[in-house]
Order: C-alpha cells, then structure tokens, then sequence
C-alpha cells in the first residue's frame, strides 16, 4: 500500500482529535530496520516515543483506529494533565 507520512499524519489527526486539541504536536518517521513507523507526541517538554508498525499504519490509512496507539496517547494527555 502506498501513502507518505504525510498522508499517515494527516489520517492520525483526523482519527484522534484529540492531539491538537490538547496541542500535541505529532511527528512520524519509517524506521527499515523495525519496519515500523516511529511516532514522537510532544508538548511542552513532555514527549512520548512509540512505535506504530507498518500493518497498523496501513489499516490507518483505511481508516481502522489504532488501538495501540490510542491507548498510549490516552496515558500520554492523562499524564500530562495530571502534572498540571
């Protein structure tokens, strides 16, 4: 399947509002070696570094939600207003 990360990241945002309603700015890069893409949500000085495997990236883009990934961003914002 073919897309860019663009595409992947633009899916992300448009699956999971709730980045940028909390600000989070998100950044992927492909990793070979793990045939994975790497994804950093940051905000502030808090980051959280996760891993969104090809498979799931793919399912992504047909607009199948993550659940891997929205479980860590989920403890991600709940830590992150929680240190508030």
């Amino acid at each position: 399947m073919g897309y860019t990360i663009v595409a992947l990241e633009d899916k992300i945002l448009e699956m999971y509002p709730e980045i940028t309603k909390h600000g989070i700015s998100v950044s992927l890069i492909f990793s070979e070696e793990k045939n994975a893409y790497i994804v950093k949500f940051k905000k502030g000085r808090h980051e959280l570094i996760t891993h969104l495997e090809k498979k799931d990236a793919d399912e992504c883009i047909d607009g199948v939600k993550c659940v891997h990934l929205g479980i860590q961003l989920g403890e991600f914002i709940k830590n992150f207003e929680e240190i508030k």
